[in-house]
């Protein structure tokens, strides 16, 4: 006895439902027929087991070996979500996770007579974008149609740009953490072109039924077998408010060699984007999404090997750890000898696994059918826009770190006060205040950072102001409080605001500095611990932090630490 299942799609009657389409699943075709030869080979099918493979540690031994003879080469397009009001092509706005369907028009729904409108604000953001890029900008420009079918296409085209982008030939510097070897790295920007953005599909938990019938199936000429046919089929619902979303592509050279520099050209793109305010960049709401392209060859040679794309990437580390097992996985396989079966593909990344896995084949090029869109006008900047928006652009993250560094500042404080613009801000607003750079760095990367990844806070949702972090430092550089207090007055101000003179006063924190008034706690302090002393005097000199301790204890923390400590050192050395 032996089963057999096929796959198809079954036909069935269109079933309206709101905003959805009628999605199959696999039917099964369960085919029986009694063959005593089939039976045979089955049985000895689970008698011998597959040859067994290769084991973890001489695969892995291999792999390390093989390495170091072959390169990768990736690329990375980049989709951004630009922040505009509104939509590329109509006047509907767009929030993030808003209700389904509630933010659309004929336009966005592709319906017959409905004509497109450009938003400005979506060529001054690329232009924005493509001079951040060092790109060259196209001062005549247009848009094509895209044509393919999909669900959540309901054009059944998209609206992009294809021969005559509006940013081409470009470079990004940036400057790969110490952690992973530091270093400066400067990789290639094909082209940065405008589009649409499709909808959203969305499957269907309560909206599944099943079917059964029976029909004749023709397996050959002279048998005919009845097969019973289960048609499961879902809904799969599509929500159009995406539809019509402002994009820019950003397509990188072929410039990257492994996980890490990838990864860090991605987070460079963010930062950028970041900078202009032309979006918010966050990965996890789809505003930044990166579909990498990795192949391998041998070092020295200058062909490309096979190309793999890889989707589903959600973070940067996940970003990293995918195309660093991708890179494994065909160097593996070529050094067995079966880079044959590394095709052209899109695989997803698994993170429960750790791997990629196919997500479907790619026989040939798409042939998408572009032309140009006949209902826009082409795009035609001047150059005196274009210097307009160029002398408006920010200092951009590149700028910022170089200008950083010149301040004497190591690159971890660089990289981590230039990561986050909000955070790059605060520090400079703070020793515009006079604050010395290195100290407020060292705050900002230490206790702030910390009070806020506890509290779970932007530094933006802080109670403390630059002003008061500059006022913070100059008190304790001065000497009016110590550092001990001035870490308790920074968490007050961190939770509830208010100044630092304000609080010194009211908690009377002023340091004490006098040595006369000093001498006299470490004399009590000493005086009631005379089995300790005779112990120090004995040898035992690391109870000097045992008596400094407690002469803390007794000014309430706010005595002058170099004064206590030269006092305290001339009093436990004295003669008896």
């Amino acid at each position: 006895m032996a089963s057999t299942i096929f796959r198809s799609f079954q036909t069935h009657p269109f079933v309206f439902h709101p905003t959805t389409l009628l999605r199959r699943k696999n039917v099964l075709f369960y085919c029986t027929m009694r063959s005593a030869q089939t039976t045979q080979a089955a049985t000895q099918e689970k008698v011998n087991p597959p040859q067994a493979k290769v084991s973890n540690l001489t695969q892995n031994k291999t792999l390390e070996n093989a390495l170091k003879d072959y390169e990768a080469v990736i690329g990375i397009e980049t989709h951004v979500q630009l922040s505009t009001l509104t939509k590329a092509f109509c006047s509907c706005p767009y929030n993030y996770a808003s209700q389904p369907n509630t933010s659309i028009c004929p336009i966005c729904m592709g319906l017959p007579g409905a004509l497109p409108i450009l938003n400005f604000k979506v060529i001054e953001a690329a232009v924005k974008v493509g001079l951040a890029l060092n790109c060259k900008l196209a001062l005549n420009s247009k848009f094509d149609r895209k044509q393919y079918f999909y669900a959540d296409l309901p054009k059944g085209y998209q609206i992009s740009q294809f021969d005559v982008p509006i940013a081409t030939g470009g470079y990004i510097d940036l400057d790969i953490p110490v952690e992973f070897g530091g270093g400066h790295r400067k990789f290639g920007v094909t082209r940065v072109h405008m589009e649409e953005d499709a909808g959203k599909l969305m499957h269907s938990d309560d909206g599944s039924y099943s079917q059964e019938s029976t029909f004749p199936f023709v397996l050959s000429i002279n048998i005919i077998f009845f097969v019973k046919v289960i048609n499961v089929c879902s809904f799969l619902q599509v929500d159009l408010n995406r539809a019509g979303v402002p994009l820019l592509e950003i397509v990188s050279e072929p410039d990257m060699r492994n996980g890490i520099e990838a990864a860090e050209y991605a987070a460079e793109i963010q930062r950028v984007v970041r900078y202009l305010g032309v979006s918010n960049g966050n990965m996890q709401e789809g505003s930044l999404r990166c579909d990498v392209n990795v192949s391998v060859r041998p070092i020295g040679q200058s062909q490309f090997g096979t190309k793999v794309e890889i989707k589903n990437l959600n973070s940067f580390s996940n970003m990293s750890r995918a195309i660093d097992y991708e890179i494994s996985r065909q160097v593996l396989l070529h050094s067995q000898g079966q880079d044959k079966e590394i095709v052209q593909e899109t695989r997803l990344w698994e993170e429960g696994t750790q791997k990629t896995v196919t997500m479907r084949k790619k026989e040939g090029l798409s042939d998408y059918r572009y032309f140009p869109e006949p209902d826009l006008p082409g795009v035609f900047l001047t150059q005196e826009y274009v210097d307009g928006i160029h002398n408006s652009l920010p200092e951009l993250p590149e700028m910022k770190r170089r200008r950083y560094e010149k301040m004497g500042l190591s690159m971890q404080d660089v990289l981590f006060l230039a990561n986050d613009l909000n955070v790059a801000e605060f520090f400079d607003t703070t020793i515009t205040k006079g604050a010395d750079s290195k100290l407020a760095a060292n705050w900002i990367m230490s206790d702030i950072a910390a009070f806020m990844k506890n509290e779970e806070l932007t530094i933006t949702e802080v109670k403390l102001s630059p002003q008061e972090l500059a006022e913070l430092i100059a008190s304790i550089k001065d000497g009016t409080i110590s550092g001990k207090i001035g870490k308790q007055i920074l968490f007050e101000l961190l939770a509830k605001g208010g100044t630092v003179k304000g609080l010194i006063e009211e908690k009377d924190l002023v340091q004490i500095v006098d040595p006369a008034e000093i001498e006299k706690m470490v004399e009590k302090v000493l005086s009631e611990n005379p089995k300790q002393l005779d112990q120090y005097r004995g040898g035992k000199t690391k109870l000097q932090g045992y008596f400094a301790g407690q002469i803390m204890k007794v000014s309430k923390g706010k005595a002058n630490p170099g004064i206590l400590n030269k006092i305290l050192l001339e009093k436990l050395n004295a003669k008896s």
